[in-house]
């Protein structure tokens, strides 16, 4: 097995662990972590591809890797402002129990 497929295994397990983690977990902030962890296996992707690509020597992969971990540090950030506001209205963090924010 060469190091790229290696890499795309680890990668593939944890998009896996974080996409189930995302869609069984009732509650927010656990929810919030499920996709913190897809979106590490993608810059995990992009790494790995950049690294074992053809031009190595060019940093696209790490540009788009900086770029992801910004917006990710945003998407935290936006996602328990909402995880507070919720629970300040509802006194739950628990995602099922909140129904009035079906449309």
């Amino acid at each position: 097995m060469s190091p790229l497929q290696g890499c795309l295994l680890v990668s593939a397990l944890l998009f896996a662990i974080g996409f189930a983690g995302a869609v069984s977990r009732r509650h927010a902030i656990l929810a919030l972590v499920g996709i913190e962890l897809m979106l590490n296996a993608a810059n995990l992707n992009f790494i790995a591809f950049w690294r074992y690509g053809a031009h190595p020597e060019a940093l696209t992969g790490v540009m788009v890797v900086i770029f992801s971990i910004a917006i990710a540090a945003a998407e935290a950030a936006v996602g328990l402002a909402l995880i507070i506001a919720i629970y300040r209205q509802y006194k739950t963090s628990n995602l099922d129990e909140v129904k009035d924010l079906k449309g």
